[in-house]
């Protein structure tokens, strides 16, 4: 199990090239809007682990009471928020040949099972939140089972790490196999339970974790929006669902749900789409749809890995956009291939070239940083590197093996000049070729989580 490398009680001082966001970026061409690039800069950590500050390393040297790591090359980011992954489906993940409703039944529902052990839950949660650090991501919207003890394993290991995560039960009262099924009544008292337990614990809060609309029954998904209604707020519950993935799973939907005008109009039938709610996927949204999210400020959590092994569709964000909802990203692993947020964006930018609309290093980055901290109402806390802000950072070299500093070099050389963004031609460059292997070492509220070798 992956434990901090050391307890911090000192302030600390990180010299490294700095990159965050005070606004989101414009889409299309890249500009500077929002970006905020500091090399060779010290971010300076107060021993509560939040951000005091940043100074131009030429013009500033810590004092002795400051702990000094010096990373000057190495590019310095908030850590990544993967707003929906699905903790136990590490199992299952690069499995071959299903679309979704087939990988439902054929590898997740069996993989899902087996976490109804408590002793398996705990040591499933444990491995799964120390691959996501291991990766560069400090904050989490997980989903668990149906079991109320895999949701618990998971607060328990996110609190021994000190990670912000976002979890709960998942509610499926139908269409799935046995042990993987609860009722109305058990799951109210499931869910209240955690929410009494954990809910603004620490950095853990819960989520109202309704698996799709086929998996739970009108009455359910009713107990599920009062039970939003009624922890609702500044610091409320989340709600997190699947919505509109796949087009066969949208038709079943409709034959379930003849009432609602479509398949989003089923959560917000039933009392779900608030500004914490959480909705994975949306491909195959339409206008109203897409008005309904930004009314009542729900988001959706783009899951571009995801979508392209199961042939799910292509989302379209420039839709998004446009409308004046929130994008975020997501692994989804295990229908994703991988819990890097690097290959996830750089298969964003792939479904959205198959578009025709490119998209930028700058909107990537910032739907996978500040962005999603935004969209959880979580930008005072986590997605920057603004004073007050928590430190969850992650460390990176920017080019790992012989292709990749190549092409950073030329990135760098004397030709970047001539580039109408040369920051932005490494920048991409980097996010392109990245993987963990570039991860120098992940920070928890400034503390060493994953160390760099030699530190």
């Amino acid at each position: 199990m992956m434990r901090p490398a050391m307890t911090r009680t000192s302030q600390l001082a990180l010299r490294a090239d700095l990159l965050d966001f005070t606004a989101a970026p414009h889409w299309g061409s890249p500009t500077m809007h929002g970006v905020r690039f500091r090399p060779d800069h010290w971010l300076l950590i107060d021993a509560d682990g939040r951000i005091a500050g940043a100074e131009p390393a030429a013009q500033f040297t810590p004092g002795p009471d400051w702990q000094q790591q010096d990373h000057r090359g190495q590019l310095l980011l908030p850590g990544f928020i993967d707003t929906h992954v699905h903790a136990p489906q590490m199992d299952v993940i690069a499995s071959w040949g299903a679309s979704l409703l087939e990988w439902l039944e054929t590898y997740t529902f069996p993989a899902e099972q087996r976490y109804a052990d408590p002793a398996l839950a705990a040591e499933g949660a444990a491995r799964f939140l120390d691959a996501l650090l291991a990766h560069g991501t400090t904050a989490a919207v997980v989903f668990p089972t149906v079991h109320r003890a895999s949701a618990e394993a998971l607060f328990e290991a996110a609190t021994q790490r000190g990670m912000r995560l976002v979890t709960g039960k998942v509610l499926m009262d139908r269409h799935a196999p046995e042990g993987l099924r609860d009722d109305v009544a058990g799951a109210q008292a499931d869910c209240e339970a955690l929410i009494q337990r954990w809910h603004g614990r620490g950095r853990n809060a819960c989520a109202v974790t309704v698996r799709f609309a086929v998996t739970s029954t009108p009455e359910q998904l009713a107990m599920a929006g009062a039970l939003c209604q009624r922890y609702s707020g500044k610091g409320g519950v989340y709600m997190q669902t699947h919505v509109a993935e796949n087009r066969d799973e949208v038709a079943w939907v409709a034959r379930l749900f003849p009432e609602a005008r479509s398949y989003l109009d089923v959560y917000h039938r039933a009392g779900l789409l608030h500004e914490r709610a959480v909705l994975a996927h949306g491909i195959w949204l339409d206008a109203h749809d897409r008005a309904l999210l930004r009314d009542t400020g729900a988001h959706i959590a783009h899951s571009p890995s995801s979508n392209l092994f199961l042939g799910s569709g292509l989302f379209d964000w420039p839709a998004a956009i446009d409308t004046g909802h929130g994008v975020s990203i997501a692994t989804d692993v295990g229908g994703g291939t991988s819990l890097s947020m690097t290959r996830t964006l750089a298969d964003a930018y792939k479904v959205q070239a198959l578009r025709g609309t490119p998209l930028n290093a700058w909107v990537a980055l910032h739907a996978a940083t500040r962005g999603a901290a935004q969209a959880l109402g979580l930008g005072h806390e986590i997605g920057s590197l603004e004073p007050g802000a928590m430190a969850d950072l992650a460390l990176w070299h920017w080019a790992q093996g012989p292709v990749a500093a190549h092409r950073d070099a030329v990135a760098t050389g004397a030709a970047a000049g001539l580039a109408a963004q040369p920051l932005h031609a490494r920048v991409f460059a980097w996010l392109t070729l990245a993987d963990e292997r570039n991860l120098a070492a992940t920070y928890v509220a400034g503390r060493l989580m994953k160390g760099a070798t030699g530190m």
